[in-house]
């Protein structure tokens, strides 16, 4: 059963200053789902929240909410009344932790046992509750953070927007709030749209991306099209393609194509033409490195590739291959040391048809 769209735009222009900061021609949001908003600083992200969220106004365009212009009174006081933004700083007021929550809920004139209601579950929900008596300005910042986000949610509300809602936290305290707020959304079904930074927390969170760049939407669908399928080089710099090679097409023949690479082949799925000029794009987790090339292997593309450099990343180590071009592979540290790779040796470099998305190059 296909979802409602909650939120649309169509045709929005903001400027600041005289300049256009946002220039979108179609945005929308099913109800429901998890849009992450994704791009370098200065993209538009936060003015493209603060835009949805009826708080900034356009000098150009429309924007509906469940159907209707938020232009009128009553679709203004519809949007507000059902939607929740959180900022990057939690913005509480120096009062206690219930007093804080409860306040969207006093604004909207609630009876007191249905604000009591309200808080209390919002406060189970991010784990606080016993927080709920403990003045504002006590709190560390990841307490902080959750207090922010229960306020957000004590509402009841349709739309949430959250702007960069994990930064400065440590890294234990961000992977336990984005796992709540992970598993919150998905019971309360509540529609969200988050402004981004990090591939990691994307991938978690977001069943659609939205890629931005110089106030524009570039491209946007589900988060395995974008990080797999991405539509220009820009996109898929972004979204972590490491390995990006210029190449040429040599033979196409029933969805299967010989691309030349620096004078090697790669073969790839796909129905460009001989003759045209292509990027071939690799995610280095598709990448499967070997100590020699196997007798057997279901991969059709197997080179022989000298270990130019080992880079630690996080948990895995990246390494920098030659293969007559740069292919970038991640491998886990246990996994390293076992095929005891070091910097100059020579490896196997293997990866499916599949794996290969390939773009046109202009």
């Amino acid at each position: 059963m296909k979802s409602e769209t909650l939120i649309k735009i169509e045709n929005i222009i903001v400027q600041r200053g005289g300049a256009t900061v946002l220039d979108i021609s179609e945005f929308h949001v099913q109800s429901g789902s998890i849009m992450a908003l994704i791009g370098p600083n200065g993209a538009g992200k936060s003015t493209l929240l603060l835009t949805l969220a009826g708080l900034l106004r356009p000098q150009r365009g429309q924007i509906y909410f469940q159907g209707q212009s938020v232009d009128t009174h009553a679709g203004r006081t519809i949007l507000r009344r059902n939607a929740a933004v959180v900022f990057q700083e939690p913005l509480l007021l120096s009062s206690s932790v219930y007093d804080n929550i409860a306040l969207g809920l006093k604004f909207r004139r609630l009876r007191h046992d249905d604000i009591r209601k309200n808080v209390q579950e919002a406060l189970d929900y991010f784990g606080i509750s016993s927080l709920a008596k403990r003045s504002a300005k006590t709190l560390s910042g990841g307490e902080a953070k959750r207090v922010s986000l229960a306020r957000a949610f004590a509402i009841k509300p349709r739309l949430i927007l959250l702007d960069e809602a994990f930064n400065s936290l440590d890294p234990p305290t961000r992977e336990t709030l984005i796992e709540d707020l992970r598993h919150i959304l998905e019971e309360t079904k509540i529609t969200a749209v988050l402004a981004l930074h990090d591939r990691e927390e994307t991938l978690r969170l977001a069943q659609d991306v939205a890629v931005m760049s110089g106030g524009k939407i570039i491209q946007s669908g589900t988060t395995s099209q974008i990080f797999n399928q991405p539509d220009s080089e820009f996109v898929a710099n972004f979204v972590g393609t490491e390995t990006i090679l210029e190449g040429t097409v040599k033979r196409s023949n029933a969805g299967l194509m010989e691309i030349s690479v620096a004078g090697k082949n790669i073969e790839a799925v796909g129905d460009f033409l001989p003759g045209q000029n292509v990027y071939c794009c690799l995610r280095p987790e598709n990448i499967i490195v070997s100590k020699k090339i196997p007798e057997k292997i279901s991969a059709r593309n197997v080179f022989e590739a000298k270990v130019q450099k080992i880079i630690r990343h996080g948990f895995f180590y990246k390494l920098m291959l030659d293969c007559g071009f740069t292919l970038v592979a991640y491998i886990t540290m246990p996994s390293c040391e076992d095929l005891g790779i070091c910097e100059g040796s020579t490896i196997a470099a293997s990866f499916k048809a599949t794996a290969v998305h390939v773009m046109r190059r202009e």
